[in-house]
């Protein structure tokens, strides 16, 4: 044999043994990723290429599994992303690990790139929100829609929507107590009043009554929702109240129904059910959903922790999805809404987190119709008291997480296939 000859099949040898190891890129989520934020940004810009990604459920923290190509590996080390070059051999091995049934893993095939929606007012308010500044960290692109794109009917036309921390009872958060000299507060009061003349409507409860049911519609007809802080059970108070009247005179005028409590009716609530709202606009409260000051809490930073629950990757996938994590005890963080009074939530909801011995849901999860919704207590996942004019959370300093990567979660959701918990 010449040398010439050697040469050639060395070279051959070569490239084969390469495009043997060089077949898929591991994405690993547990604790060896540098950067599992701006993982979920990397498994979203390959959705983008049309490239097919699996979500590798309970597999070393909820790592992605994607064909092998060098713009893909370019993007991991641009972006600080750990990754690992594996063979078709061992993608095949860790596929047979996942597929065997006394093995609490499954696969989810990602095939779509979400449209997503961040519902915010468009005047700058004095504090940040959690979701927008993640998903800015992790260059996951979304649009801003707010109450006049909603009621023109443009939600359908998203795949997932997030509820800025909005008060949807017209109550402008309660802040009247402490905050109606403040310049910030008078120009939320001034565009709001505004914007709802502007849409017919005489109050601003009943316009954000109005948009609250477009929501609602919006997931009925498929559509996912996921709500933080006050967004979470000013929703479904708003719901519960749209035919008695809970504002208070410095809100919209006049005086409450006095009689309003007697006319909630929580059917159309989404989580709750047989909460009590709180009357006096001088508690910073709109309900006993949130445990925050409703009733005594014995909770501080010290000892605020929540359990992720464990749940079957391969019989209830979505809370297994919502719940991927490196870790199980998530630290806990306060907010308007800080934690959801476990005693007000409806039976067929899923509570996906909790502190079970405060009584306390942090994290649930449920179905409407052909959609479905997630609700997350508190403010900020990485500032634990996060007040009013507080600069918002450096993400680059928190680059792993575990509060954030549920938010996360929620954003990859609608890129799977449309799968209803298994009974």
């Amino acid at each position: 044999m010449t040398n010439r000859i050697k040469s050639y099949l060395l070279i051959v040898l070569l490239m084969l043994t390469f495009s043997a190891r060089a077949t898929y890129l591991l994405i690993p989520m547990d604790d060896t990723q540098t950067n599992h934020l701006k993982s979920y940004g990397i498994a979203f810009w390959v959705l983008q290429q049309g490239v097919e990604v699996e979500w590798l459920l309970n597999y070393r923290g909820g790592s992605y599994l994607i064909p092998y190509h060098q713009s893909f590996e370019n993007e991991c080390i641009v972006r600080n992303v750990s990754f690992e070059v594996i063979s078709d051999a061992q993608a095949t091995a860790i596929r047979q690990e996942i597929a065997r049934p006394d093995i609490n893993m499954e696969i989810v095939k990602l095939n779509k790139v979400p449209r997503i929606a961040v519902y915010s007012p468009k005047n700058k308010q004095p504090w940040d929100d959690a979701v927008t500044l993640v998903l800015t960290y992790a260059e996951i692109p979304y649009d801003v829609v707010y109450d006049e794109e909603v009621l023109s009917g443009v939600l359908p036309t998203y795949d997932w929507l997030h509820l800025h921390h909005e008060d949807f009872t017209g109550q402008y958060g309660k802040f009247w107590a402490h905050y109606r000299n403040y310049p910030w507060y008078q120009e939320n009061v001034r565009a709001a009043e505004e914007m709802a003349h502007k849409l017919g409507y005489q109050k601003v409860s009943k316009l954000k009554l109005a948009v609250a049911e477009k929501i609602r519609d919006f997931v009925l007809g498929g559509g996912y929702l996921f709500a933080m802080c006050s967004a979470a059970d000013s929703y479904d108070v708003a719901l519960a109240a749209r035919n008695t009247d809970i504002c208070d005179v410095m809100f919209d005028g006049d005086p409450m129904d006095p009689n309003a409590q007697q006319k909630l009716d929580y059917s159309p609530c989404l989580a709750f059910k047989d909460f009590k709202i709180v009357t006096s606009p001088m508690v910073y409260e709109i309900s006993n959903i949130d445990v925050t000051s409703t009733r005594s809490r014995s909770i501080n930073k010290t000892n605020d922790y929540f359990t992720l629950f464990d749940f079957s990757a391969k019989w209830d996938i979505i809370p297994t999805m919502l719940t991927q994590d490196h870790k199980k005890i998530i630290k806990g963080f306060m907010g308007q809404t800080t934690a959801f009074n476990e005693d007000v939530i409806k039976s067929n909801v899923i509570i996906m987190g909790e502190l079970k011995s405060a009584n306390e849901a942090r994290y649930i999860h449920g179905e409407l119709g052909k959609g479905f919704w997630t609700f997350y207590g508190g403010h900020d996942p990485e500032d634990y008291q996060h007040l009013v004019g507080d600069p918002p959370t450096d993400l680059n300093l928190h680059p792993n997480s575990a509060g954030y990567r549920l938010i996360l979660n929620n954003v990859l959701f609608p890129a799977a296939k449309k799968k209803k918990r298994k009974t």
